[in-house]
């Protein structure tokens, strides 16, 4: 046959052509090769050449139609495909007499069986007629009723390729690519898996001829041989109103074993593209099936199908869909990467925080005393078990900080540090900040609330002042510390929590048991270890160390430029006795950095509060003698002494100061005072 003739037959309308299975020497079977049909040869009856030798793999190669050319590819077979001889890797070209080698078989390819492999082996009924002995011996006559099949595979979309300058000849190119285009600029500002996954459906069913079209995603770290049975269908559309029926189980796994996208047509009637192996029959004429991936990673399907046997999805849909499904890999892992590095930030924020909050614990207890130095050695030694703690000291010692401190040198630390005042509520609101309540359990209850305990699972409770407790609360919280469940005020549902219980109290819970006040059994039930904390005046070579650290703390929030003491203002600190201990002695060094009006905190800067003063003989004479300052000075440290009074309750010190309460917050914003 010419090269003339060769190229007028593969350009011709119908590009039909044939194959020609050769035995020995004779030439005898013939498959005809239609344009519109992947035609799969190997040893498994399920191929449409199916060639007997164990040489030959189940699947070996396959045959199809792309570009205009026709095209052998070897389907990763054991012993390979020979093209004239020469083994071939990735698709190659088939021209007209070429010989292709399966195990111990040749087939030849030709698109005029009459000129080119005249020797068929004939039967004495056939007529001496060459060509009507060919028709007749021609597999696949094209006049027979079309079968399900695979018509085309891809691995890698056209505009993947790299860029020639020559134009691609393809009708409406420029329309895809805006598509593309405009698609990957909607892709990057989707911010989550589901509206992604929409924005790739909308631009699939607007650019091919789909009409129904689903997203099925694998679950992360999925195990490659369940994966058949737990691809998600995480987003689906429907031109009309059609349901979306999955894809069969035996074509996902196909596609997403080889990491091809598969284009069939007349899928109806076969179970193995249908989906009748699966959720029931789908109603598709023609259907696309495209991996989701990267390199290294396979995210899912793409599966789209036609209804409508005049309008099928073809070659160039399947292209398209390709393309985009490289696209939403690409943005689905960028997406999943945002992810992972916020969740991974967000860790090390909760990280970051739980330190610092350890450091600034450590850093305030404060002092070199044999008294603080044997605090920090009982924390050492209590804070790793999980024993209740009573702690115990004056007002303003610091009690909340050691239970901190207990707190973060525990195993509990990464959990919540949750407090509560037992003396701040009646007993029924107590009651529901500790259990929590449902709604509608009384007047008020709008909604359901967890209670202290439930925010403090796995972590730390501080209960202050729990000397003040009711009776009728004492034995329902000393249910919860021998380990019993709980229900909510008014709820049924029963809890179980692991909670460390440190509590603290400035009553002498001795004569409370005495009186009758306290349980007994919850008394000694508190006191596993007991942790007693000194007054300030009992460790005063402290004051200059908290002094100086309290004075660059406040030094730093408020801007001053205040760097250290006058010798005579650390005599005045260390000669008062503090009543209020080292909370007190916090608020008067905060007093004195605001006050201050110069580098270095003088002994006319201390000012002491009149209660406190008229208290202590060595501060008798400051709190009464005349002072040259200015009524705005006496009026802030009036404000001030009337605040911690009234523990910084704004609106019992507006009260006794005989002011609104909003003039009060606008004298503390002028004053630039700050509960400390």
């Amino acid at each position: 046959m010419s090269k003339e003739h060769s190229q007028h037959a593969a350009s011709s309308t119908d590009s039909v052509a044939y194959l020609v299975i050769r035995e020995g020497n004779t030439w005898r079977d013939v498959y005809r090769l239609n344009p519109g049909q992947v035609t799969t040869v190997g040893r498994a009856p399920t191929n449409r050449i199916v060639l007997r030798d164990d040489i030959c793999s189940r699947k070996h190669s396959e045959f199809f139609f792309s570009s205009g050319n026709w095209t052998v590819r070897d389907l990763n077979s054991r012993n390979g495909t020979l093209l004239n001889d020469v083994p071939i890797s990735g698709d190659c070209i088939v021209e007209e007499g070429d010989i292709v080698g399966i195990g111990s078989s040749e087939i030849g390819f030709t698109f005029d069986l009459a000129n080119n492999f005249p020797r068929f082996e004939q039967s004495d009924d056939f007529e001496d007629d060459t060509a009507q002995t060919i028709e007749k011996m021609v597999f696949d006559h094209p006049a027979t009723e079309a079968e399900p099949s695979i018509i085309h595979r891809t691995g890698e979309s056209r505009y993947r390729q790299t860029f020639t300058p020559e134009p691609i000849a393809r009708e409406g190119i420029n329309h895809e690519l805006t598509l593309l285009y405009s698609l990957a600029l909607e892709m990057g500002s989707c911010g989550d898996e589901g509206s992604l996954s929409k924005v790739v459906l909308d631009g699939l069913l607007s650019g091919t001829r789909a009409e129904i079209g689903a997203i099925l995603l694998l679950p992360e770290n999925a195990d490659r041989e369940e994966t058949k049975n737990i691809l998600n269908v995480v987003a689906y559309k429907s031109r009309g109103e059609l349901p979306y029926q999955k894809i069969s189980q035996q074509l996902s796994q196909e596609v997403l074993e080889n990491r091809e996208a598969v284009l069939a047509s007349n899928v109806s009637d076969d179970s193995r593209l249908s989906g009748r192996d699966s959720e029931g029959r789908i109603h598709a004429t023609s259907l696309i099936c495209a991996p989701i991936r990267t390199e290294n990673t396979t995210f899912g399907l793409i599966h789209l199908y036609a209804t409508d046997a005049e309008l099928p999805v073809d070659i160039d849909d399947l292209e398209l869909t390709l393309a985009i499904a490289d696209q939403f890999a690409v943005a689905l892992q960028n997406l999943k990467e945002r992810e992972s590095l916020a969740d991974g930030l967000a860790r090390v924020r909760d990280e970051n925080l739980t330190l610092r909050q350890q450091l600034e614990i450590n850093c305030e207890l404060v002092g070199e005393s044999n008294s603080i130095s044997e605090l920090r050695d009982s924390i050492g030694r209590i804070a790793p078990t999980d024993a209740a703690v009573l702690v115990r000291g004056e007002s303003g010692v610091g009690k909340e900080l050691l239970a901190k401190a207990i707190h973060f040198s525990s195993k509990r630390k990464n959990e919540q540090f949750v407090c509560m005042n037992c003396a701040a509520l009646t007993e029924s609101l107590l009651e529901s900040e500790l259990f929590g309540h449902e709604k509608g359990s009384f007047t008020g209850a709008t909604e359901r609330k967890i209670g202290k305990f439930e925010q403090a699972d796995k972590g730390t409770l501080f209960l202050d002042e729990v000397g003040e407790m009711g009776l009728a609360i004492q034995a329902k919280f000393l249910r919860v510390l021998e380990g019993h469940s709980f229900e909510r005020v008014g709820g049924k549902e029963t809890i179980s929590l692991d909670v460390r219980v440190v509590a603290a109290t400035n009553r002498d819970l001795e004569q409370a048991v005495q009186a009758g006040t306290f349980r007994k059994d919850l008394y000694f039930r508190l006191h596993v270890v007991e942790m007693k904390i000194d007054p300030l005046r009992e460790h005063k070579s402290d004051i200059p160390l908290l002094a100086n650290f309290f004075l660059d703390k406040f030094a730093r929030k408020s801007g001053q430029q205040v760097q250290r003491f006058s010798p005579d203002a650390l005599s005045k600190l260390m000669r008062y006795d503090w009543p209020g201990n080292v909370r007190e002695l916090q608020n008067t060094i905060e007093r004195a950095v605001i006050l201050c009006d110069n580098s270095q905190v003088r002994e006319k800067d201390i000012r002491l509060t009149q209660l406190e003063a008229s208290s202590s003989n060595s501060a008798k004479t400051q709190g009464l003698s005349y002072r040259e300052v200015s009524l705005e000075i006496i009026e802030q440290e009036h404000i001030l002494s009337t605040l911690e009074r009234t523990n910084w309750n704004k609106s019992q010190a507006a009260g006794i100061l005989g002011i609104e309460r909003s003039t009060l917050d606008r004298k503390l914003k002028r004053y630039r005072i700050s509960r400390p």
